[in-house]
């Protein structure tokens, strides 16, 4: 199968835009041709791989099975690297060990789609999500926006910077943290993405690696240390940086002036699946009214228009985002990865 589409690109005045009945157009042909799934009359189980937090995930689910009692899900939860070797593996073996995956980013989804491991589906839910999200092809949609911004310890950091180029200062030598593309799908999509931007590309990531920043498994380990100031300024998804402030870190988001990256956290479902109908109503839920609430609560930036960012938090609508094309992103990642491991590590 070839894929060949872009996501479109998403910039602030864009998004300012946007209104549910555009929403509707993009998927009412679809949506029509795909009714809503069915409660399944028997009871079913799900297998889940996901890159999210093990509490965030247990949350998720238990509030699904609230609304579908008679559907089980076992998580398997990995790093999004662990995740995709995972999934290899089992591929090569003959079939994938699970129902869905809720992990990483676009590319990683687009790659799937094109070996025929997912399956299309068009939900009604859909209507009311940023069309920018929407897969236009239907085998998978974002569930989240995780923009990966600039945290910073209010404690030590009093002079924040306020753009990418400003971390390449020597004096930020020795105090930024940032995770490894090569276990973060998130940390990997953002190499391509930084290299793509003509304001930053390699020359940037050059004069950044001369600072000498701490490479860790990922975002998580970055978070705790710009929040205990063993490194007081962290390359981080934002989600993670309201999280502990809201646990009383002294720890606080800048969102650089060029603009951040992004990935949205899609869903999927393995075209492999025995309980498709079982699996259509997890996806449902993910991007529902309620378990974009769910997200919010966790700290997630929503990806339906009806429901308003977590407190202090902007709206997408006023982000300043960096958006590639996704073809070219997919084309161009292991590169990235190869450049990003080859001047900090």
């Amino acid at each position: 199968m070839i894929r060949k589409h872009t996501l479109g690109a998403i910039a602030a005045v864009t998004l300012g835009a946007i209104a549910l009945t555009g929403c509707s157009a993009a998927t009412d042909s679809s949506s029509s041709e795909t009714p809503a799934a069915k409660s399944p009359a028997e009871a079913a189980s799900l297998t889940l791989y996901t890159s999210e937090p093990q509490e965030k995930i247990d949350a998720i689910v238990a509030a699904f099975s609230e609304e579908q009692p008679e559907i089980s899900v076992e998580v398997f939860r990995a790093g999004t690297g662990d995740l995709t070797a995972r999934i290899a593996a089992e591929e090569k073996a003959g079939a994938v060990g699970a129902d869905l995956l809720l992990a990483a980013d676009a590319g990683t989804f687009e790659d799937y789609a094109a070996r025929d491991l997912l399956l299309e589906y068009a939900s009604p839910e859909a209507e009311a999500i940023l069309p920018e999200l929407l897969d236009p092809e239907n085998f998978y949609v974002g569930t989240r926006m995780l923009p990966t911004v600039i945290a910073v310890n209010t404690n030590v950091i009093t002079d924040a910077p306020t753009s990418w180029q400003d971390l390449t200062d020597p004096a930020y030598a020795g105090k930024i943290a940032m995770p490894n593309p090569d276990v973060s799908g998130a940390a990997a999509y953002n190499a391509a993405v930084w290299l793509d931007e003509a304001q930053l590309g390699k020359p940037w990531l050059e004069a950044l690696a001369k600072n000498e920043p701490l490479v860790v498994d990922s975002n998580g380990p970055v978070s705790q240390a710009v929040a205990d100031g063993s490194s007081p300024v962290g390359i981080v998804v934002d989600s993670l940086v309201r999280d502990l402030e809201a646990a009383g870190s002294p720890i606080a988001a800048v969102y650089p002036s060029e603009g951040v990256p992004y990935v949205t956290q899609p869903v999927g479902i393995f075209a492999n699946t025995e309980e498709p109908e079982a699996a259509k109503l997890f996806v449902d839920f993910l991007i529902s009214k309620q378990g974009q609430e769910i997200a919010v609560s966790q700290s997630y930036l929503p990806i339906r228009s009806d429901v308003a960012a977590p407190k202090g938090a902007p709206e997408v609508k006023d982000l300043a985002l960096l958006s590639p094309e996704l073809d070219k992103i997919r084309s161009t990642q292991a590169d990235a990865v190869a450049t990003f491991n080859g001047l900090f590590q």
